[in-house]
């Protein structure tokens, strides 16, 4: 068995910024010719090669290549709209630093949002690791590479406990301007930044206003910045690059945010342990701010595990000992002190040593026993005692841990979790005659996410689940040859966002005579654009 992994997130139109080039949410929820020869007569939907916000021949002859293995025509149109798009329509600037002219930027848009995630851009350029080479020249998918990590260690250093950023100073991107100012406040007021001496800065708010663009402390946003860093590492084997400029001072202020994060609501003593960060906001939606004045509910601390705020859908957690970014987080953290080894062996043991801890508190804490499936592991704990047993498609989640490489597959307690989140135990897996995936609290019941099936599919070894699961996957796109965030379990022309930063677009995987092809999409912004005009309404897409 051959496993063959392109991994793409793809995003809404940089292209918008061109003149004359549509903006590719309008674009993409528009069908064009040619349509594709298949069935399903999928529109084709890359923009004109002038509109496309970057190339390289690597993709290009990568695309044409696999016209002679994907042989169902409306399954090659998916991987010819999705494989790209990153580069087609995310790229909106790359350079160099002010400050260093040596220091390659990359600055990868998360959609029709002029701003960054940090989990988004790493995704984003997942589809190119098998392309991905050792080379130093300017214009080089290494350099895109390269300014993607320079750009997101400057943002770690700054505010490792915020998830979006703004366009560096030195782009001529717009600002995203929907950031509400009280926000910034609130965030100035409250984040205990004392000991990150590198992000002293924060205390000025109009040079926080042109920086920041969400203020979400997510932890899987942390952990993409190592899972971006392993990743470049594992296929250049370049340690140089990062002991060139601020890769390990970022490293530095990860690990004092999450060490700090390790801490619970209540000191020995029970008096309240200051908070590093804390988050609210008025809104009509619980998991748009949190409890408790912003620190939300209670932690035991002394687990190991590091609290997150928010998860992956930018949703609030309702424990904060998230397990599947904290599973994600040990992964890559361990992984990249192999880098740091050249650079800083000290920091190297204590970034191994964390990440010993923390997976021995999800072994220790994360689990709980579930009296149909046996031992499972939990999605939320608060380490006194509280488990959260659902799954959210939204990755990392549960049932992707053996993609980012916490577990295997075949691990039996994992096996048990994954028969959980596939059945009707989970109270967030949907059903119907048009697409039975993981859904979510942040579009709702009713909504399956392709980006599930798609981490389904990744995790099995049984061809008829595979077979089963790419025909849902292409007969659910509308006919725009397009996977969207979510669709209706029982009405494919009802679906979430007609394009998405983030994405898995792409996973082949050669079994007796069988092609898996995936295609996944994520959430952009916080609100959804509906297909037939309802949903939610009435709040910024870029809000804090």
């Amino acid at each position: 068995m051959t496993l063959l992994y392109s991994l793409a997130f793809a995003g809404l139109a940089a292209a918008a910024l061109r003149p004359n080039c549509p903006h590719f949410t309008d674009y993409a929820a528009t069908p064009h010719e040619p349509f594709s020869e298949g069935v399903h007569k999928l529109s084709y939907q890359r923009p004109a090669p002038e509109c496309r916000t970057a190339s390289f021949p690597e993709v290009e002859n990568t695309i044409s290549e696999m016209k002679t293995l994907i042989k169902d025509p409306d399954l090659y149109r998916l991987f010819e709209n999705t494989f790209p798009n990153t580069l087609d329509t995310t790229i909106a600037w790359t350079g160099f630093a002010d400050e260093n002219s040596d220091e390659e930027l990359s600055f990868i848009i998360t959609g029709d949002i002029n701003a960054e995630w940090l989990r988004d851009s790493s995704n984003q350029l997942q589809s190119y690791r098998s392309l991905l080479k050792r080379n130093s020249s300017e214009g080089s998918l290494a350099a895109l590479y390269r300014g993607a990590i320079n750009l997101q260690a400057r943002y770690v250093r700054f505010a490792p406990h915020c998830n979006a950023f703004q366009p560096p100073e030195e782009s001529d991107v717009p600002l995203q301007t929907t950031m509400p100012a009280a926000a910034l406040t609130t965030y100035l007021r409250r984040t205990r930044r004392t000991r990150f001496s590198s992000a002293s800065m924060l205390s000025i708010p109009p040079c926080v206003s042109t920086i920041l663009s969400q203020i979400r402390y997510e932890l899987d946003s942390l952990a993409a910045f190592l899972q971006l860093s392993h990743d470049y590492h594992a296929a250049t084997a370049d340690k140089e690059f990062f002991a060139r400029f601020n890769w390990s001072k970022a490293i530095a202020v990860l690990l004092n945010t999450t060490d700090a994060l390790r801490a619970g609501t209540y000191a020995a003593d029970g008096t309240l342990n200051p908070s590093p960060t804390l988050f609210e906001r008025k809104s009509t939606s619980a998991s748009e701010t949190l409890s408790n004045n912003g620190n939300g509910a209670p932690t035991q601390g002394d687990t190991g595990m590091v609290r997150s705020f928010f998860r992956p859908s930018d949703d609030s957690c309702i424990y904060q000992l998230f397990v599947p970014a904290n599973m994600m987080f040990a992964r890559y953290l361990n992984s990249c002190a192999e880098i740091m080894d050249d650079i800083d062996t000290g920091l190297a043991e204590r970034m191994r040593d964390s990440a010993k801890v923390v997976r021995e508190g999800i072994e220790a804490h994360g689990k709980t026993t579930h009296p149909k499936f046996g031992e499972i592991y939990s999605y939320e704990v608060d380490g006194f005692g509280s488990h959260n047993n659902m799954d959210d498609a939204n990755i990392p989640s549960l049932l992707s841990a053996p993609h980012y490489g916490y577990l295997s597959a075949q691990d039996p307690v994992y096996q048990n979790t994954r028969r959980f989140v596939l059945s009707t135990s989970n109270p967030y897996q949907m059903r119907g005659p048009v697409l039975n995936a993981t859904g979510g609290p942040h579009i709702g019941p009713g909504n399956a996410w392709p980006m599930a099936l798609i981490a389904q599919l990744m995790t099995s070894d049984d061809d008829d689940e595979i077979a089963s699961g790419l025909r849902q996957l292409v007969s659910s796109t509308n006919q725009l040859g397009l996977i969207h965030e979510s669709v209706n379990s029982h009405d494919a022309s009802k679906w979430t966002r007609s394009w998405y930063a983030e994405r898995i677009s792409f996973s082949a995987m050669k079994r007796t005579g069988l092609l898996m092809f995936v295609v996944v999409q994520v959430r952009v912004g916080q609100w959804a654009f509906w297909a037939d005009g309802a949903g939610p309404q009435g709040e910024e897409a870029a809000s804090p």
